[in-house]
């Protein structure tokens, strides 16, 4: 149970960090950062760790998460606004 508090934390700070880097930190709230930042983590580690997200929490693995939830608000931009801030 501890494990999945430490990973709502650190979704909840990834997605924070990715909404400030994409400028869209006014429009969401703690829970959609939350969820930016664990679905940031899966498609970082898709993209990046070949498929593999369950490596612990080091800085690679949050570096890695950042990313993915970077690419994340950066697709929704794309789809909302039609362009890319």
């Amino acid at each position: 149970m501890i494990g999945f508090i430490i990973w709502l934390i650190v979704g909840g700070v990834v997605g924070w960090l990715a909404s400030i880097v994409m400028r869209t930190d006014a429009q969401q709230g703690i829970l959609l950062n939350i969820v930016v930042g664990i679905v940031g983590a899966f498609i970082g580690g898709l993209l990046i760790s070949g498929g593999s997200i369950n490596q612990g929490i080091t800085l690679y693995s949050f570096l890695v998460s950042l990313l993915g939830a970077i690419i994340l608000l950066a697709i929704v931009n794309l789809i909302r606004r039609g362009s890319v801030r």
